[in-house]
């Protein structure tokens, strides 16, 4: 009996030893895996440094059997009497990308709003020949600032996190933008209406701008490069 109910351990063990020792540069092989004596192929797949066996293979060397409860895969082993509970291991299913939470999905498509809002009024006012001054924009460059913030305090998932960073970085190539413009007319430079067309820095910007929101229309994070 104490050998039947010492199984979980060796097997918590063998799982290590094999994450341990499979070769980084492998990946995908058969490793020959034993616990307690028992051996058999077991596919071990290599992601990111790491290795992982799978649960069938794994429930078969062991005698084990797998069951799937709501949102957890059961690995139960053998060891136990008539009168003992069959040990469980529970292994929570996680998604590979959880996406972005809620808060930050409503935060960073409220801050490319106002970025858009903010692009447009320079635009007008160049393609009219308006004034571009500090005036003129600084109302739109306050509140884009604040809704970065409100978006980076919602951060909260690895998605989130990463397209802050690009969101973030569509708000300076905004504030450079319109710097670039407002310096342009202080120093009296003739600014012509179709300039933007041209600016390498404003095509940059509307690139990063359908590149956000083909992230937000699919809640999941896929950097293209434009933003960077």
């Amino acid at each position: 009996m104490r050998g039947r109910q010492s199984i979980p351990w060796l097997l918590i063990a063998s799982f290590l030893v094999v994450c341990g020792t499979v070769s980084a540069q492998d990946t995908n092989q058969n490793r020959t895996l034993i616990i307690s004596g028992q051996s058999g192929n077991v596919p071990v797949i290599q992601v990111n440094g790491r290795s992982y066996v799978d649960l069938e293979a794994l429930a078969r060397v062991s005698n084990a059997s797998l069951s799937f409860t709501g949102n957890h895969i059961v690995l139960s082993l053998p060891g136990g009497s008539a009168s003992t509970p069959v040990t469980a291991v529970a292994v929570p299913v996680q998604a590979s990308n959880p996406g972005f939470s809620k808060g930050f999905l409503n935060a960073g498509i409220e801050e490319a709003a106002t970025l858009r809002e903010w692009h447009t009024a320079l635009a007008s006012a160049i393609q009219n020949g308006y004034s571009v001054t500090s005036d003129a924009v600084s109302p739109y460059r306050a509140q884009a600032t604040t809704n970065l913030r409100l978006a980076s305090a919602a951060v909260s998932t690895d998605s989130d996190r990463k397209a802050y960073q690009l969101l973030s970085n569509e708000f300076q190539n905004m504030a450079r933008l319109s710097d670039k413009y407002v310096a342009a007319r202080a120093n009296l430079t003739y600014i012509s209406p179709d300039a933007l067309q041209n600016d390498s820095l404003n095509q940059r910007f509307v690139a990063c701008g359908h590149s956000l929101g083909a992230m937000a229309a699919s809640g999941q994070f896929v950097d293209d490069g434009s933003c960077n």
